[in-house]
C-alpha cells in the first residue's frame, strides 16, 4: 500500500473538510508536511540524477484542489475523463505518464471531490436520454491513494444513484477491501491491468505482482462489481503469442472458481492496448531508465496524431491484425459470454 515520504498541501486545500482532515492525520503520523501555492511549485525534491528525482517524486503526495472542471474526452474507454487524482506510485518503464507528467510524476490528491461530482452530474444531464460513461484512470491510478482520499468510495456511491451515469476505473493496485461492501448497483466497473511474466519482470516496478491483481479482481467479482482486464501494453516479441495465451488461460482457470452475486457480472471483458510511445515519452524514458530494452525504434512503427495533439508511434497494421486474430477467438473460447471491448 502506498505511503508517501513527504506531503505538500496547496493552501486552498485547507478550505475543504478533506484537506483539514488529512492535515491532522499526517501530523499525527509524523509525516513531513510543507505548503505550496501550486502543484507547479513543488521543488527541491532529493536526488542528483533524473532517475533519483523520479523515484523521490513518486514518494511525494500533493494534496490540492482540482481547478479545471472541464472534463476531457476519453476514447475509446469512456465519454469523459473523471479527474479524481493525478499520478501513480508505480515505476513502469512503458507508462504513458512519462509523456503527460514529464518531470513532475508526484501524486496529486484532489480534496474538492463534491465539486468534481457535481460537474459530472451536469455532463450526465446534458447527454440525456443517452448514457454517459466516465473513466477514473485516465491520468492516475486512484486506488493507490484511496486510503487517504476516499474518492473512489464516494464516486461509486454517487454513480450507484445515477440511472444514466456509469463509472469505470483501471488499476494495478490490490487494496480493494474498502470497496467491497459499498452499494454500487453495478454502475462501476473495475479493470485490472496485467501483462506477461517477461514484460512484468523487465519493465514493471513498484506495483503488486499480476497474481495478486488477479486475486483482487476476483474479490471485486465476488462483491458484484463488473470486472474486466486490460492487457496493456501488449508487446510483440519472440514467443509473445504463447505467453499471452498462457496468461488468458490462467485468468480463465481462476475466474470459474469464484461466483458473482450478479449473473451478468460473469461477462468478463478485455481491453487490448498495444504498446505505443511518443517522442517526449521516449526522451523521458531513456533519461530515467538508461539502457532500457523497451522497443522504441520509430522506423519500425507508424506515426499517428492522438486526440490531445501529440503524435504516437504505433505498431503497423499487420501487427494489429495479428492481435485481432489471437485475442478475439481466445477470449471467446476461454470466457463464454466474455468479449474484447476494443483493440487499440
Amino acid at each position: 500500500m502506498y505511503t508517501p515520504d513527504r506531503i505538500f498541501f496547496e493552501k486552498e486545500a485547507l478550505n475543504f473538510p478533506l484537506g483539514k482532515k488529512l492535515l491532522e492525520r499526517f501530523r499525527r503520523e509524523g509525516k513531513a508536511v510543507k505548503y505550496t501555492s501550486s502543484h507547479n511549485r513543488v521543488t527541491a525534491l532529493p536526488g542528483d540524477t533524473p532517475a533519483q528525482k523520479f523515484v523521490e517524486a513518486k514518494r511525494t503526495l500533493v494534496v490540492g484542489v482540482r481547478r479545471t472542471l472541464n472534463f476531457a474526452g476519453c476514447k475509446p474507454s469512456a465519454h469523459y475523463q473523471l479527474p479524481l487524482a493525478t499520478g501513480c506510485p508505480g515505476q513502469c518503464q512503458y507508462c504513458y505518464l512519462h509523456t503527460t507528467l514529464g518531470p513532475r510524476p508526484y501524486l496529486r490528491l484532489y480534496v474538492n471531490i463534491e465539486e468534481i461530482l457535481e460537474r459530472a452530474d451536469r455532463y450526465i444531464s446534458n447527454r440525456l436520454p443517452e448514457e454517459t460513461v466516465f473513466e477514473g484512470s485516465a491520468t492516475s491510478d486512484p486506488l493507490a491513494i484511496e486510503q487517504y482520499s476516499g474518492s473512489l468510495a464516494r464516486t461509486i456511491e454517487f454513480f450507484s444513484r445515477r440511472e444514466k451515469g456509469f463509472f469505470r476505473f483501471a488499476t494495478k493496485q490490490t487494496n480493494v477491501e474498502s470497496l467491497l461492501k459499498i452499494k454500487h448497483n453495478g454502475k462501476t466497473k473495475v479493470r485490472f491491468s496485467i501483462n506477461t511474466p517477461k514484460i512484468v519482470a523487465e519493465y514493471e516496478r513498484g506495483v503488486p505482482a499480476p497474481g495478486k491483481r488477479i486475486r483482487a479482481a476476483l474479490e471485486m467479482k465476488s462483491a458484484g462489481y463488473p470486472v474486466g482486464f486490460l492487457l496493456a501494453p501488449v508487446f510483440i516479441y519472440k514467443g509473445w503469442e504463447k505467453e499471452y495465451m498462457d496468461l488468458l488461460r490462467e485468468i480463465a482457470s481462476l475466474w470459474k472458481t469464484v461466483p458473482s452475486p450478479e449473473k451478468n457480472n460473469d461477462l468478463i471483458t478485455f481491453e487490448i492496448i498495444a504498446h505505443r510511445f511518443t517522442a517526449r515519452g521516449k526522451k523521458n524514458i531513456l533519461s530515467l531508465f538508461p539502457g532500457s530494452s523497451l522497443p522504441l525504434e520509430e522506423k519500425k512503427r507508424r506515426f499517428k496524431y492522438g486526440q490531445f495533439g501529440y503524435g504516437k508511434y504505433l505498431y503497423t497494421p499487420d501487427i494489429y491484425k495479428k492481435l485481432e486474430e489471437l485475442f478475439i477467438p481466445a477470449v471467446s473460447d476461454l470466457f463464454p459470454g466474455g468479449k474484447v471491448e476494443y483493440i487499440v
